[in-house]
């Protein structure tokens, strides 16, 4: 059985894939015992020490959150709707909780052993992709994620080249984040459909994959 990290696994997708993971998964979360904050680098250690002393490093860690949308935050839609705080939200949340994630929980990972690392990223985050524009604060706050991922990846091939470190897109999900944007006719998929093609893009990577953005489908983005 292999000790599985899920970080944001009180939300739709999370808790997914904590249910579809099974035994050896562990949820952090807002709502977890003790409460979890990606935002706060405090708890991340505190999580990380927690961890450490199951005494069996993790094989498989997976960061699930994310925000969207918010109390007073929306993504914007010109940027003249560009505000200092909305962006600080979404890079606090969507770049720099995440990257603390790296720097506390990418150490824990076996130096000689097979291990995945997998941050849930959006396609909105490609900046190739980009051809419509909006979305500042989100979009920059994802884009910033994959270069932290990136980086991240190529540090770990040195102590850890068993290690695969990637960006996911899950693709449009029922759940609380893609609610309000959710249009008539658009395929919005079921967490536990999203999960189990997370799952199965993970477990077809190898270290050749490493620091690479993929789709649910298996398909590479570029960045």
């Amino acid at each position: 059985m292999v000790l599985s990290l899920v970080f944001g696994s009180s939300g739709g997708i999370g808790g997914a894939l904590v249910a579809a993971i099974g035994p050896g998964a562990v949820g952090f979360s807002r709502a977890g015992t003790p409460p979890f904050d990606i935002t706060d680098e405090a708890s991340v250690a505190a999580a990380a020490a927690r961890v450490r002393g199951l005494g069996e490093p993790p094989g498989l860690i997976i960061v699930a959150t994310g925000m969207l949308h918010g109390q007073g935050v929306m993504p914007e839609k010109t940027y003249a709707a560009i505000t200092p705080e909305t962006l600080a939200r979404y890079f606090a949340i969507n770049a720099i909780g995440p990257a603390l994630i790296m720097k506390h929980f990418l150490p824990l990972l076996p130096k000689a052993e097979e291990a995945r690392f997998a941050v849930l990223s959006a396609r909105v985050g490609s900046i190739t992709d980009n051809a419509i524009g909006g979305w500042y604060g989100y979009r920059a706050a994802k884009a910033a994620l994959n270069q932290l991922l990136r980086s991240a990846a190529i540090e770990l091939q040195r102590t850890r080249p068993l290690s695969v470190c990637v960006a996911l897109h899950p693709g449009t999900v029922a759940s609380n984040l893609s609610a309000p944007f959710a249009k008539a006719g658009l395929q919005v998929r079921p967490p536990a459909c999203a999960a189990a093609d997370l799952l199965g893009v993970l477990n077809g990577l190898g270290p050749a994959d490493t620091g690479m953005f993929y789709a649910y489908d298996g398909t590479k983005i570029p960045w």
